[in-house]
């Protein structure tokens, strides 16, 4: 199957991409020699939909080491970075994926990688997923199982399992504590800020920023704002996080409030329509706009841009929406994910710890594919929590190369905490 990419004459960029977050990720390094050793993915295939940038791309290759067979795509239309899918190509792999495709390539180049008959699957998002089940049942059967990276795509998975409608195990990458602990605080805290900082050149410092979502990617949004000296909104659905906010020294407000104060707001909630027409209509002139949430539904951009008596680019990556009204607002991005559709995505370390779960928890669903203990096969019991042990041993790996030691308890205490 030919590979369907912008551009193969790239590939020299993207494999020095590739080389220098290899050179920053102890933890697949080590998993790369492992794999390649003991081949736990021969003779099976793999697709993979993931930001289509190099840390995504050393994790084909560390897969690729264990014998898969690599079909790969992107799960964002605007993370794909051309040169790292035309190095992966040059490895042998096989990739559909290019830089700003429509909807309709997009979801083309998700096809691709379906036909072939995965199986396994590793998705963000849940798009490979809901295709799969919703046009390629006949292939169902060949599915062993898969992984999913994030928040967005742990809620679309809930909401098929409940139904009964998901018809093979699904490991819950993103519930992982060294995954959401870790990517989703301060991963998603730096890249958002790298993202948002380099697309304006503004400084954040005594500014408003209203950040929509405290969870865990919205606490290190929050948090690394207000260590760029900024005063801090937060919007929350949710009392306890709400609440939580408070107590970290946030101001705490309904978003028609919030509004009228932000100077830069991020949506970072996995739901839709958190900033619409009522608070667009409510903003400052100047008020600049961008979303760190899996999918661009979170500022309803197609609202503005209706609302809008004009549209022009104001600086690379970000656009002008004057309203009637005579304020203008701007927009990162076309209100895709900031922290990839405008900037690298998370660090190499933090992405190392995500990635070193997705590889032992795909080797976990191949070990165990026959082990109805392990991996139930049942209505409304298809999605897994990653299992303790591959935390754990994710975290002394880290901790390890780190140079750290820590204490374990002795027979005594082990018997005084658990009775054993």
């Amino acid at each position: 199957m030919a590979s369907e990419i912008r551009n193969l004459e790239l590939w020299p960029d993207g494999a020095l991409k590739i080389e220098w977050v290899r050179h920053h990720m102890p933890l697949l390094n080590g998993l790369e020699a492992e794999f390649r050793a003991e081949r736990p993915f021969a003779g099976l295939r793999v697709a993979l939909s993931v930001h289509l940038e190099a840390k995504t791309a050393y994790l084909c290759q560390v897969l690729a080491a264990g014998g898969a067979e690599m079909y790969v795509t992107g799960s964002n239309p605007l993370s794909t970075q051309d040169d790292v899918a035309a190095a992966l190509v040059h490895d042998g792999l096989n990739v559909f994926a290019w830089h700003g495709a429509t909807p309709t390539e997009y979801e083309a180049h998700i096809r691709r990688v379906l036909e072939i008959g995965p199986n396994v699957i590793i998705d963000d998002g849940g798009d490979l997923v809901a295709l799969m089940h919703a046009e390629y049942r006949s292939l169902l059967p060949n599915v062993i199982g898969g992984c999913e990276e994030t928040t967005t795509g742990i809620l679309r998975l809930q909401t098929m399992d409940r139904a009964g409608k998901l018809e093979f195990p699904m490991m819950l990458v993103n519930n992982a504590d060294c995954k959401h602990l870790f990517d989703n605080r301060y991963g998603t805290g730096q890249s958002v800020w790298d993202g948002i900082n380099r697309t304006t050149n503004l400084i954040v410092a005594g500014k408003t920023v209203v950040v929509a979502g405290y969870g865990w990617c919205g606490k290190g949004v929050a948090m690394r704002a207000k260590g760029l000296g900024a005063r801090v909104v937060v919007t929350e659905v949710d009392p306890v996080k709400a609440m939580e906010a408070v107590m970290d020294g946030f101001a705490v407000m309904p978003m028609a409030a919030a509004a009228a104060e932000g100077d830069l707001f991020v949506t970072v909630t996995g739901c839709a329509g958190v900033i619409t027409r009522e608070h667009f209509l409510a903003m400052k002139d100047g008020a600049i706009l961008c979303n760190a949430g899996h999918f661009d539904v979170e500022v309803d951009v197609a609202r503005l841009r209706d609302m809008a008596i004009e549209v022009s680019p104001a600086r690379h990556n970000i656009l002008g929406y004057r309203l009637e009204n005579g304020r203008k607002l701007y927009v990162i991005a076309e209100g895709r994910l900031v922290n990839l559709a405008a900037g690298d995505g998370h660090p190499a370390e933090i992405m190392d710890m995500s990635f070193a779960i997705q590889a032992l928890s795909a080797r976990y669903l191949v070990e165990h594919k026959d082990d109805s203990a392990a991996l139930p096969r049942k209505p409304h019991a298809m999605t897994h929590d990653v299992p303790r042990a591959i935390d754990e041993e994710v975290a002394r790996r880290k901790l390890a190369y780190w140079g750290c030691a820590i204490d374990t308890l002795t027979p005594a205490q082990h018997k005084y905490l658990y009775g054993e």
